[in-house]
């Protein structure tokens, strides 16, 4: 429950939310200097949080907006960059294949790195995190062990690339496709090969000076918040975190208690999420293939959550259009709006 705003506090009025909510949503045309302007005028308007403040008021946390750049199919890295930035976008999760390699290369030069660092930097730009997913859980350790030379590929080139994180997931037992269900995903020898995995992705993190973000996909060995909390204590690693995904969650039959869910999802994994995705669903038991907005997802409370667990890490859009962009920043933007009247929410 969040507690009302009391009768004296500025926010309460209905000017101060016109004026807040018109400077969240501002730009999503794709205009990157009304952006600008528009985050400017948020943030003066958001009352600042102070510890000897009288009125006790607290600035929401400053969410990032961002998108996987794969979203943006143009034909060079700078030209998915500028698409970006005409956007009015803040950071972005990066895909290599975006820059001519393979998403898991089995090499990345200094001179690659350091041109992703500067392009995204001259746009004023954050590399949130990288793409390292493959598929922890192939019946094939080889398979398991080629990924793994691949991560750390990619963690030792994290710092080159500006960015101190990595995106990962569970995977299937699948053979083919990491992202399909697999009968076996529950049996016992199938979470000690993925734990297996993902105990040396976490030493590479540690070696290298990276963080990994592990989702939650309702397809894979790690299928729900439960598990991905009984992985988090089984690994006990600080480089180990949570990728939050709230359209990834539900499982056949879920969806109609999606606010429990959520709220149970939050109390198990919630201070642990270190990023979190934005995308839509119109039916449980799979992941979710909707752009954000555009589905059955209780978005109003998934950003509440976020706030109420002290998130203030990126946001990233994918599963959309190129077209589908404005539309969903600028819904987004409103949601985010909204946290800036709110007190200090209760978990």
């Amino acid at each position: 429950m969040f507690d009302p705003i009391p009768e004296n506090d500025p926010r309460g009025s209905r000017r101060h939310f016109m004026h807040v909510a018109s400077a969240f949503t501002v730009g999503t045309a794709c205009g990157p200097s009304l952006w600008a302007a528009g985050r400017s005028e948020a943030l003066a308007a958001t009352p600042q949080s102070s510890a000897a403040s009288d009125a006790g008021q607290k600035q929401a946390p400053l969410i990032q907006i961002g998108i996987l750049l794969g979203t943006f199919a143009g034909p060079t890295l700078e030209a998915r960059l500028d698409a970006v930035k005409a956007c009015g976008l803040d950071c972005v999760q990066v895909s290599l294949d975006c820059a001519g390699l393979p998403a898991m290369p089995e090499e990345i030069s200094s001179e690659l790195a350091g041109r992703i660092r500067r392009e995204a930097s001259a746009r004023g730009i954050t590399i949130a995190s990288v793409q390292g997913t493959f598929n922890m859980s192939h019946p094939d350790p080889e398979h398991r062990r080629a990924g793994l030379r691949r991560l750390r590929v990619l963690a030792e080139a994290c710092s080159g690339l500006g960015t101190s994180k990595i995106h990962l997931c569970t995977g299937t037992r699948d053979p083919e496709n990491m992202w399909r269900r697999h009968p076996d995903n529950g049996l016992p020898a199938v979470w000690q090969d993925m734990a297996a995995c993902v105990r040396e992705a976490a030493d590479i993190a540690r070696q290298t000076g990276v963080g990994l973000g592990f989702e939650p996909e309702v397809n894979n060995v790690v299928d729900s918040a439960q598990k991905a909390r009984r992985l988090l204590d089984e690994i006990g690693s600080p480089h180990l975190k949570i990728t939050m995904d709230a359209a990834n969650i539900f499982h056949t039959g879920e969806l109609p208690r999606m606010r429990e869910m959520l709220d149970e999802a939050f109390a198990l994994v919630g201070k642990d999420i270190v990023m979190a995705h934005a995308k839509d669903l119109d039916h449980d038991g799979d992941a979710g293939h909707l752009a954000a907005g555009q589905g059955k997802l209780d978005y109003d409370r998934y950003v509440s959550l976020l706030h109420a667990y002290g998130f203030k890490g990126p946001l990233l859009l994918h599963g959309l259009t190129e077209g589908q962009v404005p539309g969903c920043v600028a819904f987004l933007r409103e949601r985010l709006a909204r946290l800036a009247l709110a007190p200090s929410p209760s978990k």
